[in-house]
């Protein structure tokens, strides 16, 4: 059991865990899931850690067929400048492991922002910080445990 799962036992939030053979070749670990579950691309969302200004971490939830844009996620958290963090901190900080790094249960709690297209969806599935398995849930219950804000972080969107 992982911290995310163990953190919507306690808060009794509505899930689902979804398990899945993970290939350690994988190109994508995100679209990797969403083909072996059987799910749109539009409904699976990565976690992505980057850093804002060499300053501060935050995390980065979007589909797993989209692309982030760097640019718009150093807005969002009130800086000029995003970059991908360091995957040896992004472990130490999260408590996970690349390709299996939750949004949810993290050992630090970073700044979170959920890509807009989540608002209008009835579930979504994220990581269980594990490759191979995923967590099905309400977007809405996401974004009040991560305490995220929804905006647009891809470049498709003005």
């Amino acid at each position: 059991m992982t911290p995310a799962i163990k953190l919507l036992q306690k808060k009794n939030i509505a899930h689902q865990v979804l398990n899945y053979s993970s290939d350690p070749s994988a190109a994508s670990y995100g679209l990797e899931a969403a083909e072996k579950l059987g799910l749109s691309p539009q409904e699976v969302f990565k976690t992505l850690v980057a850093s804002v200004d060499g300053k501060q971490l935050v995390v980065a939830i979007l589909p797993v067929d989209q692309q982030l844009s760097l640019k718009k996620l150093a807005k969002a958290a009130g800086g000029k400048k995003a970059a991908m963090a360091d995957p040896a901190e992004v472990e130490r900080t999260t408590g996970y492991v690349l390709g299996g790094v939750s949004p949810l249960g993290q050992k630090k709690s970073l700044p979170t922002f959920i890509h807009l297209t989540a608002q209008k969806l009835g579930k979504v599935h994220v990581s269980a910080g594990k490759r191979g398995l995923e967590i099905q849930l309400n977007p809405l219950d996401l974004q009040q445990l991560t305490r995220a804000g929804f905006t647009a972080l891809t470049s498709s969107e003005s």
